[in-house]
């Protein structure tokens, strides 16, 4: 959204994940660590930033910063890191199956619901201080708000909307 309404192309890790490795994100990440995962990654990003065209990414929480750290943080590049309460990203959770497909069991995911809530405030917690570490000092706290309304108040914020 936020990507369209600037006039960028958008980039999904995830999805050029995918097409980079020929495989299902589920076969991705049952692939050697996470160091090693996060490292592919990392070269996926810098890959992107060298086109130096007008793009968002969209990325997924990433432990091991260090292959695109240094190409991240430069004056025309904006960070952002979007966060919510645990709470409001498990109403917004759903599942997917082996072939990446997302689908929805609202009665299995109420059955575990403190589990769920205990992971995601677990993986708050650390990507919080993983981005922290890594010098993300932009922070948009999503506030359970549609995307629509968190895609309003970042172009306001960041005064991103050069449409006059």
């Amino acid at each position: 959204m936020l990507s369209k309404r600037l006039g960028y192309k958008l980039y999904d890790l995830d999805e050029e994940t995918k097409k980079q490795f020929h495989m299902t994100l589920e076969e991705f990440v049952n692939t050697r660590d996470l160091r090693w995962r996060d490292k592919q990654r990392g070269h996926i990003i810098n890959k992107l930033l060298k086109s130096n065209e007008n793009m968002v990414i969209a990325i997924t929480p990433i432990s091991y910063a260090e292959t695109f750290i240094s190409n991240i943080f430069k004056d025309n590049i904006l960070v952002l890191e979007l966060y919510d309460t645990a709470e409001n990203i498990f109403s917004r959770l759903i599942f997917s199956d082996e072939n990446d497909n997302a689908y929805e069991d609202d009665e299995y995911k109420n059955k575990y619901k403190n589990h769920y809530i205990r992971e995601i405030q677990a993986d708050l917690n650390w990507y919080g201080m993983v981005n922290t570490l890594i010098g993300i000092q932009e922070r948009v706290f999503m506030n359970n708000d549609t995307p629509d309304q968190v895609v309003e108040r970042i172009i306001t914020q960041y005064n991103l909307d050069h449409s006059d």
